[in-house]
């Protein structure tokens, strides 16, 4: 390889990474702002998951969309456009007022912001040929990505204490512009010359399906019985329709025929757990240091450095592991070790004076398992297929990640809330209600400085120390979700990959 080629390399994949830190930074650092959002645009609970949920589900709304636009029309191309929508956007999110526009303003982000991602891992897997060299890229990649995320929450804490919570969003501007400038000359274009038109029978369908079962999970209490099974029938009605359109399709976004690769599908698992553990906590993580700890927001942001920064640090350990002893190895080991920091969060939530020292062992458990498992995840997907279906491959394992993200963003909401308010009907007054009490875990669940005086103000006189209680009993059956969901599918992994079996051919129909 010449200096020059090798140099422009270095530029492309730094255009890349700057892509996946905006990424990073905006699932991250949101999350840091949640109850200031409730305080300045008076968010309640469900709008606040909202603002995480209206991005993951833009994102896997666009995420199959956009790998057949790449396989097509190229990948730089849509790359270009989604980077500059991004910024736009960001922008947009930056100016809202209330929270409808900032809901609605994230769910345009999210479509830009998935588009951008997919893109990436399609790029690199093209930009970087040699497999040494895309082991490398993917380990940058990774480190940087983990430097997003990792970062997200103290540059949130950060922006807040400086300038407000806007810029959060604001930022994304400039440093899309850079992106932009970098990747017009560095990038070289690819596509599948085999690519066919646009599956929108796929994408609606699976769109609707994702949109419905979140919906139900986060509003069926307020639906009714009745108005839950609606939707419930409705979402298996287009998930059907779904499966339906895509076997009728000669060259399917979602062609289920991948999965007969092993290994690819042992990857997607690990796709899964880490969205049904780590990412989904991240957003309620700050809420139970601030609320449950009563830790300030600069505590608050270093306490989340601690769960976060293994991300940054242990990539290019769990890409030479992958290497050395195979994926079917290092994927299960790393859920293995996030499913053990989740337990310990658990067993450290319960000490007789719990705080950083007891919970730390667990944040850095979590994160060095998902630092491990992150890059040998999304190497196998991509390697396991031919270069020229690497659109396809990818959308499905960031399909994976984020249908899985917001269905269990909902799900430990929902966790959340009931965990509070079962604790706090032990201990409530006579009289007062299960809607009552529902209310009040609501509005200490929000993560608001306030809330646990407004709870004391809704169901009575119960002991403001009985309401933190409940948070704390709250999170801790959250905590045991999480790590028994990573355990689990580590032991699915596992069996899936298969013991010593070596990695199976490269799928290519």
């Amino acid at each position: 390889m010449s200096l020059h080629h090798a140099g422009k390399n270095r530029l492309a994949l730094l255009a890349v990474c700057l892509g996946a830190l905006m990424f990073g930074l905006e699932i991250t650092s949101v999350p840091v702002i949640l109850p200031s959002l409730e305080e300045a645009l008076h968010g309640d609970f469900q709008e606040l998951q909202w603002v995480m949920n209206a991005y993951t589900l833009a994102c896997t709304t666009v995420l199959m969309a956009t790998g057949t636009l790449a396989d097509r029309f190229g990948r730089k191309r849509i790359f270009i456009i989604s980077v500059a929508a991004f910024g736009t956007t960001s922008v947009l999110c930056g100016l809202a007022d209330n929270m409808a526009l900032l809901i609605a303003g994230r769910l345009l982000q999210g479509l830009a912001g998935g588009a951008m991602l997919i893109c990436s891992i399609a790029l690199l897997s093209h930009q970087f040929q040699d497999a040494r060299d895309r082991s490398r890229a993917f380990a940058t990649w990774g480190v940087v990505s983990g430097i997003g995320l990792g970062f997200g929450p103290l540059v949130g804490s950060a922006i807040i204490a400086l300038a407000g919570w806007e810029w959060i969003f604001l930022v994304h501007l400039p440093l899309a512009l850079l992106t932009l400038v970098i990747a017009a000359g560095t990038i070289s274009e690819s596509r599948d010359p085999d690519a066919s038109r646009l599956d929108l029978a796929g994408i609606l369908t699976l769109s609707l399906a994702v949109f419905g079962l979140v919906y139900v999970i986060t509003q069926g209490s307020a639906l009714g019985l009745t108005g839950s099974i609606a939707i419930a029938a409705g979402t298996l009605v287009c998930f059907a329709a779904f499966l339906f359109a895509e076997q009728r399709q000669a060259h399917p976004m979602f062609d289920f025929a991948v999965f007969r690769n092993r290994s690819f599908s042992g990857a997607i698992l690990g796709c899964i757990a880490m969205n049904i553990s780590y990412w989904p906590f991240m957003i309620y993580l700050p809420i139970y240091l601030q609320i449950g700890l009563r830790y300030d927001t600069l505590s608050t942001g270093l306490c989340l450095l601690a769960y976060t920064l293994p991300a940054l640090i242990f990539p290019p350990l769990g890409e030479r592991m992958s290497l050395r002893y195979g994926p079917g190895v290092v994927i299960p080991f790393g859920l293995a070790t996030i499913g053990l920091g989740f337990m310990a969060m658990k067993l450290g939530s319960i000490a007789a004076q719990p705080g950083w020292l007891t919970m730390l062992p667990g944040l850095l458990l979590a994160g060095i398992g998902i630092g491990i498992t992150n890059t040998p995840v999304t190497n196998t997907t991509t390697a396991s297929v031919a270069p020229n279906r690497a659109g396809m491959a990818s959308g499905i394992d960031m399909s994976a990640r984020l249908i899985t993200l917001a269905v269990n963003i909902a799900l430990m909401g929902i966790l959340l809330v009931e965990g509070i308010a079962s604790t706090l009907q032990r201990v409530a007054p006579k009289g007062v209600e299960l809607a009552q009490l529902r209310a009040a875990a609501e509005t200490i669940a929000a993560g608001n400085a306030e809330t646990l005086t407004a709870g004391h103000a809704l169901i009575g006189s119960l002991p403001e120390e009985h309401l933190q209680h409940g948070l704390i009993a709250g999170f801790g059956l959250v905590m045991v979700y999480g790590g028994a969901g990573a355990w689990i599918l580590a032991i699915l992994s596992l069996i899936l990959f298969g013991p010593g079996r070596a990695m199976t051919r490269t799928w290519r129909a």
